[in-house]
C-alpha cells in the first residue's frame, strides 16, 4: 500500500491530468446511481446526493464546483469555503481535500471520490484550492501577541492572492506536507497531540513566507502561531452572490509589496497593474432607505470579537440571535462600534452552531455589559479542527439534513443540537462611531513612498503611512523605532485595498511604559483629554474665591445647620453626593440625598454645557481622573467639600425605620457638610456602634455637630439601608458583583506597588441604597411631569435562549438555579453554591457564567419608546430609573437636573425635542461603553506591569469555561480572567475534548516526571480548581497564566 506521501504525490499527478481535460467533461449522473447501488449507509447515499446536486448547481452557475467535502469516518463535516466560487460559503476552518490527504487519509469513499474527480473538470478547479491548517495559520508567533489570547498587538489579518497555477499548488502542497503530518491526528482518534514547533514546521524562510500568503479562508486559530507581521489586511471573504465582483475572490497583490517575494510574484498572475476589487461599492443612501423600508436590509451597530477578529456581530432585529458577519470582506471596512446597514446573505450560507451562546460572538471586553461579562465561546468536539477554538460550519441545502429537504426552520435546534445562524455582509456605514485612531507601530518598506502601521487592535486594518508623516531618519534608522508607539489616523480605506490609508498623528513613546500606553488607549477610544479651551473656561466664575450671591441664596432651602456628610473613596475629589438624617419625634427619620447643583454653573447651550455634552462622561483611569468638566468646577465649586457653602439639588423623605417612605420633597438647596467620610470611617462607624471616636481617628468635623451625631446618623442611615435593599431584594431585584482589581500606587513614579480586590461593604451597600431611591424617586417625577421628554435608563430583560441555555447547562452540573427573573436568579447565587471555603469562588464563576446572557442598560427619551413595558430596569426590578445622582461626572445626570428644576419652576425650560434628547442619550451610551473599556484596559495595563515587576505570581484559579482546546480561568488572589491553551501548557503530552449536552470537559495528559510512572491525567471542566503562575511575556504589558502541574494526591 502506498504511504501518505506516496499517495499525495500520486493525487499531485491524477490532478494535474484531469486538469488537461477541464473542458470536455460530461455530467456522471451514471456513476452516482452505481455507487449508491453499492452503498446502503443512509450517510453515504446522502453524500452522493448532495454531491450530485452540487455538481448540477454549479454547472447551472457556470462557476468552479462548490463541492462536499467529507472524510469516510465522519461524513457529517460540513461544507466549507472555497476561494473563487461565486457562491461560497465561509468557514473558519477548512478541510480541504489537500489537508484531508495530507493527514494520511486513503478511505474508500476519497478513493471513489478521485475516480469520479478523474471525470470531472469542476472538481479539479477546486481541489487546486485546497490550502492546509498549517499554511493558513502562518509559521511564525507575532512577538507582540500574548498567549492569553487578548490580542491586542501588532496581529496579522491574513491575506488572499490569486492562486491560477497548477504548478504553483502542487509545490506549495509538496512543501507543506510535512508540517501537515505533524498538525494533523486520524480522524478516528479523540486525543489531540502537541504540535510541533514553529520552528520545526516550516523548512525555510521563503517557504514560510509563501505559506503565509496561502492562509486564503481561515484566519489564524491560535494566537499562539498566528499573525506574522508582515502579511496583508484581509482574512476572510463572504460570498457575494449579487456582487459584479462576486467572480474573482482572489485579491490583488498587496501594496505593501515587501510582503511578497519575487516568486510569489511571478506565480501571481493577476497582479501587477491590475487593481482586484477587494470590497464591495456601498449601496446608495436612497437604495438603502427603500431597503429598509421594506424590510430587506437590517441596521445595527457592529460588533468585532477581540479574540477572533474575523467575527463579527450584529444584533438581530427581532432580539434572537445576533447576525454574524464572516471575515473583513463582509463587514466592508466598517469598524467597530459603527452603525451599519446589512444585507442577510441566502440561508445556505448562514453559519451552524452548536448553541446560542456562540450566536452571540465576544463583545468590547468581559465587563462590557452592564453587570454583564463577555459571552463565552461554545465548542464542537471535531479533534480535526486543531488549532481552533470554535469549529463553525456553513451548510448548503440538506446537508445534515434529510435527504433532499430543504433547511428546517433556523429557529429550531437540529436534532444533534446545531442551530442555524443568520449571516450577512455590510452594505452601507450609517455612522463612523469608532475612532479611525490606533495605537501601533510603524514598519519599514524598502523602495515604497510609504511605511506599514501595524495596530495593536487587531480590528483595526494595517494602514499605509506617507514615510513624510514619519520620523525624519525613520527610513535611515528604522530599528531604531522597532518598540515605539505610534498614533495613526485613518483617512482613506479604497475598496480595491487590503489597506487602509492615513495618516501619523503622534509619536507617543516607548511599549511598555504606562503614559504611552495610556495616551494611546485614550485617543483609540476617542476619549477628549486635551486642555480646556479659553472659551471654555470663560464660561466659569471669574471672581475667586467664589461665594453664593445672596439672590440665589433667597431662592434655596437653607440646610446649612443640618448634619450633612459625604461618605467616599479615599481619593476621591469630585464630591457628588452628601446624606443626612435626623430622628424626628414620631420616631420617624427624614433622610435627605443632596447632589451638587452642576446645572447652575453649566448653563444650557454654552461653550462649557457643549464640551460637556461631547465628553459626556469623566473617564477613570487606575493612575488619574479625565474629567468632564474643568478641574475649578469638579474638585472646587461643585465638589461637596466638608466646611463650605454649596449649591445642591436634595430629595428629602420622611421614611420609617423599616423603609416605608411616607412623604417626599425636591428642591433646590444650599448645604455645609460637616465632614468629608471616607469609605472606611464609615465602615469602623457600622462595626462599632458602641465607640466614641476621637477627632485624631476621622477628617477635620464641624465643631457644630459632634463627632457622637455623625456616629449616630451613620447607623441609623445603615439601619434603614439594610430595610431598603432586604425590600428591594425579596421584590425581586438582581446585582451580579464581578470582582475588581484595585492598586497601591508609589506616589512619585505612579508605579504599582501592590493590588488587592477590592472589598463592597456595608458602607458601600449604605450609600449605593440611598442613591438607588433618589434615582428612582427622581424618574418617577420627571416622567410624569415630562412624559415626552423624559431621559431615563432602562436594561432589557437577559436573552431567553441564552437564558434557557445556561439553565440546562446548569441542570448538568447539579446546580440548582432558577433563572426565571431577575429576583429568582439573585435568590439562587446566594444559595445554590455549598459553604466551603470555595464556595465564594464558585458563586463568582457562576455570576460570570449568568453575566453572559445580559443585555446592556441604556439611556434613552421616554417620547421616543412608546411602550411603557420596555422602560423597565431588570436588574433594579422597577418600572422606572434614571441618573440623577452624579453630575460632575456623567451628563445625563445634568440633563435630568435641568428637567427636576424646570417642573419645580426653579429654572428654565429644557431647550431640547425629544428627538435631540434621544440624540444625546445614545451619545451618552457610547461614551458610558468607551468609558468602561478605558478602565478596564488601564487597569489590565497596571496588572501586566506588576505581573512583570513583583512576577512570577501565584494563585489558585477556578474554571469558568472549557472550549475544545481550552479553558477560561478566574485567578482568585487578583480577580483576573485568562485563557489556557492546552497547546502551550508544557509538560502536558496529549489532551482530548469530549461533550455531553451543554456541559463540556478537557483532559489533559501529563507527562509523568518519573518515566516508569503511568500519565498523571486531570480532568478540567467548570469549578475545577487549579493551580497557576502568571509570568510576564516577552511583549510590553503581556502576561500569561501557565497551568501549573497537579499533585499527584489530586489526579
Amino acid at each position: 500500500m502506498d504511504s501518505p506521501r506516496q499517495s499525495k504525490k500520486a493525487n499531485l499527478n491524477r490532478e494535474t491530468k484531469r486538469s488537461q481535460h477541464q473542458s470536455s467533461t460530461p455530467p456522471q449522473k451514471d456513476a452516482y446511481a452505481r455507487l449508491l447501488s453499492q452503498h446502503r449507509s443512509s450517510k453515504f447515499s446522502l453524500y452522493l446526493e448532495q454531491y450530485a446536486k452540487d455538481l448540477s448547481f454549479q454547472r447551472e452557475e457556470n462557476g468552479p464546483s462548490m463541492l462536499l467535502k467529507a472524510q469516510s469516518d465522519r461524513l457529517n463535516i460540513p461544507q466549507r469555503k472555497r476561494d473563487q466560487v461565486p457562491n461560497d460559503f465561509s468557514d473558519s476552518s477548512d478541510f480541504s481535500p489537500s489537508s484531508l490527504k495530507s493527514k494520511g487519509e486513503e478511505s474508500s469513499l476519497s478513493l471513489y471520490m478521485e475516480k469520479l474527480n478523474s471525470r470531472s473538470a469542476h472538481q479539479d478547479g477546486e481541489r487546486r484550492q485546497g490550502v492546509t491548517d498549517r499554511q493558513r495559520r502562518g509559521q511564525r508567533r507575532d512577538t507582540t501577541t500574548s498567549q492569553d489570547g487578548d490580542i491586542e498587538s501588532g496581529e496579522e489579518l491574513s491575506s488572499l492572492i490569486p492562486i491560477d497555477s497548477n504548478k504553483h499548488q502542487k509545490q506549495q502542497q509538496k512543501k507543506n506536507k510535512d508540517s501537515n503530518r505533524d498538525v494533523a491526528s486520524k480522524e478516528t482518534s479523540l486525543f489531540v497531540g502537541r504540535p510541533q514547533s514553529p520552528k520545526k514546521a516550516g523548512t525555510s524562510g521563503q517557504e514560510q513566507e509563501k505559506a503565509k500568503k496561502f492562509k486564503k479562508k481561515n484566519p489564524p486559530k491560535h494566537p499562539e502561531e498566528e499573525k506574522p507581521r508582515e502579511g496583508t489586511g484581509v482574512d476572510t471573504p463572504v460570498s457575494r452572490p449579487k456582487s459584479p465582483h462576486g467572480k474573482d475572490k482572489k485579491t490583488q497583490q498587496a501594496r505593501a509589496s515587501a510582503t511578497n517575494s519575487p516568486a510569489d510574484k511571478s506565480k501571481n498572475k493577476g497582479g501587477r497593474g491590475s487593481k482586484k476589487q477587494v470590497f464591495e461599492s456601498y449601496m446608495t443612501s436612497e437604495e438603502v432607505s427603500h431597503g429598509l423600508k421594506r424590510g430587506e436590509l437590517i441596521q445595527g451597530q457592529l460588533r468585532i470579537n477581540p479574540k477572533k477578529y474575523h467575527e463579527a456581530f450584529i444584533p438581530s432585529p427581532d432580539d434572537t440571535r445576533d447576525i454574524f458577519l464572516d471575515g473583513i470582506v463582509a463587514r466592508n471596512r466598517a469598524l467597530n462600534g459603527d452603525i451599519v446597514v446589512v444585507q442577510v446573505l441566502p440561508q445556505e450560507q448562514w453559519k451552524v452552531v452548536r448553541s446560542d451562546t456562540e450566536c452571540e460572538g465576544a463583545s468590547e471586553s468581559e465587563t462590557q455589559r452592564e453587570h454583564v461579562a463577555q459571552t463565552m465561546q461554545k465548542k464542537t468536539d471535531l479533534p480535526q479542527c486543531s488549532d481552533q477554538d470554535e469549529p463553525i460550519s456553513k451548510f448548503q441545502k440538506s446537508t445534515l439534513t434529510d435527504t433532499g429537504g430543504h433547511l428546517e426552520d433556523p429557529s429550531t435546534p437540529r436534532s444533534n443540537g446545531e442551530i442555524l445562524q443568520k449571516t450577512a455582509k455590510v452594505v452601507y456605514i450609517v455612522e463612523k462611531k469608532h475612532s479611525r485612531a490606533a495605537t501601533g507601530f510603524l514598519k519599514f518598506l524598502p523602495e515604497k513612498p510609504f511605511a506599514m502601521f501595524s495596530p495593536m487592535d487587531h480590528r483595526v486594518p494595517r494602514i499605509n503611512v506617507p514615510l513624510v508623516d514619519c520620523p525624519e531618519d525613520f527610513s535611515s534608522r528604522p530599528g531604531d523605532y522597532t518598540n515605539t508607539l505610534f498614533i495613526c489616523r485613518i483617512t482613506n480605506w479604497a475598496a480595491d485595498s487590503n489597506f487602509a490609508e492615513g495618516r501619523l498623528a503622534k509619536t507617543l513613546g516607548q511599549a511598555g511604559e504606562i503614559e504611552p500606553e495610556t495616551e494611546g488607549i485614550l485617543t483609540e477610544y476617542d476619549v477628549d483629554f486635551s486642555e480646556f479651551s479659553d472659551e471654555v473656561l470663560d464660561c466659569l466664575p471669574k471672581n475667586l474665591p467664589w461665594t453664593i450671591p445672596p439672590e440665589e441664596m433667597s431662592k434655596r432651602r437653607d440646610l446649612r445647620k443640618e448634619c450633612i456628610f459625604t461618605i467616599d473613596p479615599a481619593t476621591a475629589r469630585d464630591l457628588d453626593d452628601a446624606l443626612s438624617c435626623k430622628q424626628l419625634p414620631d420616631g420617624n427619620f427624614e433622610v435627605g440625598v443632596h447632589i451638587a447643583d452642576v446645572s447652575y454653573f453649566v448653563e444650557e447651550g454654552n461653550a462649557l454645557d457643549a464640551i460637556a455634552s461631547q465628553r459626556a462622561t469623566s473617564v477613570y483611569l487606575v493612575q488619574k481622573v479625565i474629567p468632564m468638566l474643568p478641574r475649578l468646577l469638579c474638585e472646587e465649586l461643585c465638589s461637596l467639600n466638608p466646611l463650605t457653602d454649596r449649591l445642591t439639588f436634595s430629595v428629602i423623605w420622611k421614611i420609617t425605620p423599616e423603609g416605608k417612605i411616607l412623604s417626599e420633597w425636591f428642591g433646590r438647596s444650599v448645604i455645609r457638610s460637616c465632614v468629608k467620610l471616607s469609605y472606611d470611617h464609615a465602615q469602623s462607624m457600622i462595626e462599632d456602634p458602641e465607640k466614641m471616636f476621637s477627632a485624631e481617628e476621622l477628617p477635620p468635623v464641624d465643631p457644630v455637630h459632634p463627632i457622637d451625631e455623625i456616629h449616630q446618623a451613620v447607623l441609623n442611615l445603615h439601619s434603614i439601608a439594610k430595610n431598603l435593599r432586604a425590600q428591594r431584594f425579596s421584590g425581586g431585584a438582581l446585582r451580579l458583583d464581578q470582582l475588581k482589581l484595585s492598586f497601591t500606587l508609589d506616589k512619585e513614579t505612579m508605579m504599582p506597588q501592590g493590588c488587592y480586590i477590592y472589598q463592597y461593604r456595608d458602607s458601600n451597600k449604605l450609600v449605593e441604597e440611598f442613591m438607588l431611591l433618589a434615582n428612582i424617586a427622581t424618574a418617577h417625577h420627571i416622567h410624569r411631569k415630562f412624559p415626552e421628554l423624559a431621559l431615563l435608563r432602562r436594561h432589557p430583560p437577559p436573552k431567553a435562549k441564552m437564558v434557557d441555555e445556561l439553565q440546562e447547562l446548569c441542570d448538568q452540573l447539579g446546580i440548582k438555579i432558577d433563572l426565571s427573573s431577575a429576583g429568582t436568579l439573585h435568590k439562587s447565587l446566594n444559595t445554590a453554591l455549598g459553604d466551603d471555603k470555595y464556595s465564594s469562588a464558585r458563586k463568582e464563576v457562576l455570576t460570570h457564567m449568568c453575566s453572559r446572557p445580559m443585555q446592556m442598560a441604556l439611556y434613552f427619551c421616554t417620547g421616543v419608546l412608546k411602550n411603557e413595558q420596555l422602560f423597565k430596569h431588570y436588574a433594579l426590578n422597577v418600572p422606572l430609573y434614571t441618573h440623577f445622582t452624579s453630575p460632575i461626572r456623567r451628563y445625563a445626570d445634568i440633563i435630568v437636573h435641568r428637567l427636576l428644576a424646570s417642573s419645580l419652576k426653579c429654572g428654565p425650560p429644557l431647550g431640547l425635542s425629544t428627538k435631540e434628547v434621544e440624540k444625546q442619550a445614545s451619545h451618552c451610551n457610547d461614551k458610558k461603553t468607551m468609558s468602561k473599556r478605558v478602565q478596564e484596559l488601564s487597569s489590565e495595563l497596571f496588572f501586566g506591569v506588576f505581573v512583570k515587576e513583583c512576577g512570577p505570581l501565584d494563585s489558585e484559579a477556578m474554571v469558568m469555561g472549557v472550549l475544545d482546546q481550552s479553558f477560561d480561568v478566574l485567578v482568585l488572589r487578583y480577580g483576573v480572567q485568562k485563557r489556557i491553551y492546552c497547546k502551550s501548557i508544557t509538560g502536558v503530552d496529549t489532551f482530548h475534548h469530549r461533550k455531553v449536552g451543554k456541559k463540556s470537559e478537557l483532559t489533559l495528559l501529563w507527562t509523568p516526571e518519573d518515566l516508569e510512572e503511568p500519565p498523571t491525567e486531570q480532568v478540567i471542566s467548570v469549578f475545577t480548581l487549579v493551580e497557576v503562575q502568571l509570568k510576564a511575556d516577552n511583549a510590553p504589558m503581556k502576561y500569561s497564566a501557565v497551568l501549573k502541574r497537579p499533585d499527584s494526591n489530586e489526579s
